[in-house]
């Protein structure tokens, strides 16, 4: 009985052939594992491939970095339980809502607003997977055809272009250049895992350069975080000696503000292609059917994201840095995820860790957010390019040209004096309906956007 409810929630896993790495041509399955010391390294592995951008993530969002590394150790459990085992993946800090929540805090919004407004946004995709495992997966190919997901996800990406020139570069951008061409090179020239963590790489390697530069040069004259122009050091490790060893991470209630909401929301479309897109990824490696548990995927990933923004942390999503682990590893095994989940849990229990990660310079983040975002913007064209979008059909064309101006470019409309729509939201909504409204009025149009 114990054996098969543990079968049941995934954690029943048998040894795979006599526990040393797998020979060629094998995989170590979902509900396999090696011994314990070598799931034990795998795991560090995960928590190395998650590392860099789940921290970066909310360090970019203003929010508690401590507290992300923590929950994405909870979510990585609760997911792994939710698709009982089958869907082997790390949730980590999400990268797409790093756009809209800099849109609410430009507004004035505080980081409880914006916790409420993703709180809402993991509910809405809570609900998106459930209709998804009771109706099928047919339902997301129809409603947000691949022609409509690429656009929101590249806008969304491209919308954060703004945010690095103005709020990261200006720190410190010597030290920005060389991160972001340590990044490049690291990606395109090393060979496997360390290729996967190039962004990690480039966060270490620039945190040092940082504290050299200060050795070596003096304090910068540069602006700070806020914009506000002054002479301080590139590396402020003060706060690190006065924080704790041991102690849970700063929690906070989320407040909900309806404009926040609307600005986040589209982001819910961008969750859905990047989870599906995972969930594929995975069904190709593992050479597993796993259309049936899409639904249990996506409703998985927006209760951990509810549970995380619930107390003051950032929405979760399936990383590709660990798909690629397993890629590397042909280690597919649920166990080494399970090791990571805890080792996260334990870092994020060390505030003084979390002080260490507060204190990454702004010019280290402004080499890796010129990568990262781009590199967010450029997964909208390897939707339509794997899709083989058509664009020489006006029906792709038009309504993706004119969301992708009105959402990168910050086109406003005013619906009242109070309440306007610009930026991420507009653009998906004329995205969205634009495309759906046009291939209604025009004849003969196929069910799918590569036409």
């Amino acid at each position: 009985m114990r054996q098969g409810l543990g079968a049941k929630l995934g954690i029943g896993w048998r040894l795979h052939g006599d526990g040393s790495t797998p020979r060629p041509g094998e995989a170590v399955a979902p509900d396999e594992r090696l011994s314990w010391g070598r799931t034990v390294g795998l795991g560090a592995q995960h928590v190395v491939a998650m590392f860099g951008a789940t921290f970066v993530f909310p360090v970019l969002m203003g929010l508690d970095p401590n507290l992300a590394i923590m929950v994405s150790g909870v979510a990585t459990i609760l997911f792994l339980l939710i698709v009982q085992g089958k869907i082997p993946s790390y949730l980590g800090s999400s990268a797409s809502f790093v756009g809209v929540v800099a849109v609410i805090r430009a507004g004035g919004g505080d980081s409880s607003a914006v916790t409420g407004a993703l709180l809402v946004c993991a509910l809405v995709l809570s609900v998106v997977g459930l209709v998804i495992h009771f109706v099928g997966a047919q339902v997301v190919h129809r409603l947000l055809p691949p022609a409509v997901s690429g656009a929101v996800v590249m806008l969304i990406g491209f919308n954060l272009a703004p945010v690095v020139a103005s709020t990261y570069w200006p720190q410190d951008q010597w030290i920005a250049l060389i991160t972001m061409l340590l990044v490049l090179g690291c990606s395109a020239l090393l060979r496997g895992f360390w290729s996967r963590i190039a962004v990690f790489i480039g966060l270490v390697v620039g945190y040092a350069l940082s504290w050299l530069f200060d050795l070596g040069f003096g304090p910068i004259t540069a602006p700070d975080a806020s914009g506000e122009v002054g002479t301080h050091p590139r590396l402020d490790l003060s706060a690190v000696a006065d924080a704790p060893w041991f102690g849970l991470p700063t929690l906070h209630a989320p407040t909900f503000d309806f404009a926040a909401v609307i600005v986040v929301l589209p982001v819910v479309i961008a969750l859905i292609a990047e989870n599906a897109g995972h969930v594929k990824a995975v069904e190709e490696m593992t050479g597993a059917k796993l259309d049936g548990s899409m639904g249990r995927a996506i409703f998985a990933d927006g209760f951990a994201s509810t549970l995380s923004t619930a107390v003051g942390g950032p929405p979760t999503t399936t990383y590709a840095e660990n798909i690629g682990v397993m890629a590397a590893t042909r280690v597919y095994s649920t166990a080494a995820y399970w090791v990571a989940a805890v080792v996260a849990i334990l870092f994020g229990l060390c505030p003084k860790f979390g002080a260490v990660i507060a204190a990454t310079p702004g010019g280290v983040l402004g080499g890796i957010t010129v990568v990262l975002y781009g590199m967010i913007g450029l997964l909208g064209a390897k939707i339509w390019v794997e899709n083989k979008v058509d664009f020489g059909n006006p029906v792709n064309l038009l309504p993706l040209a004119a969301g992708l101006v009105m959402g990168i470019g910050g086109v406003s409309l005013e619906i009242t004096p109070q309440f306007s729509l610009n930026g991420i939201a507009l653009g998906t909504l004329v995205t969205l309906l634009g495309y759906h409204l046009l291939r209604l009025l025009v004849p003969g149009q196929r069910d799918h956007s590569a036409v």
